[in-house]
C-alpha cells in the first residue's frame, strides 16, 4: 500500500528540487503540509502533491498561451533579430 504522506525528501526526490526549494514550498504554504511529532516534522498528503503538480501545469500552460499571444510573429525583428 502507497504511504499516505510524503517527507520532504520524498518530495525533493519528485519535482527533482533542492531541500531549501523543498522547504519554501510548504513554508510559504504553496504546498499544503502539517507538521507533526516532537520535532515537527513536515509531512505532505500524496493527493495535495499531486495536486500542487497539477497547478504548476496549468499555470505553466496559462503562461505559454499568454506568452504566444503577445509573442512577435514570424518576420518582426526583435532587439535587432529577426524572428522565424
Amino acid at each position: 500500500m502507497a504511504s499516505r504522506f510524503l517527507t520532504l525528501a520524498d518530495v525533493m526526490e519528485v519535482l527533482n528540487i533542492s531541500a531549501p526549494q523543498a522547504y519554501a514550498l510548504v513554508r510559504s504554504g504553496e504546498l499544503p503540509a502539517i507538521q507533526i511529532g516532537g520535532r515537527l516534522q513536515w509531512r505532505i498528503e500524496a493527493t495535495e502533491l499531486e495536486n500542487y503538480i497539477q497547478r504548476m501545469y496549468q499555470q505553466t500552460r496559462a503562461r505559454i498561451e499568454t506568452d504566444h499571444d503577445t509573442s512577435p510573429g514570424p518576420g518582426a525583428h526583435v532587439d535587432g533579430l529577426l524572428v522565424d
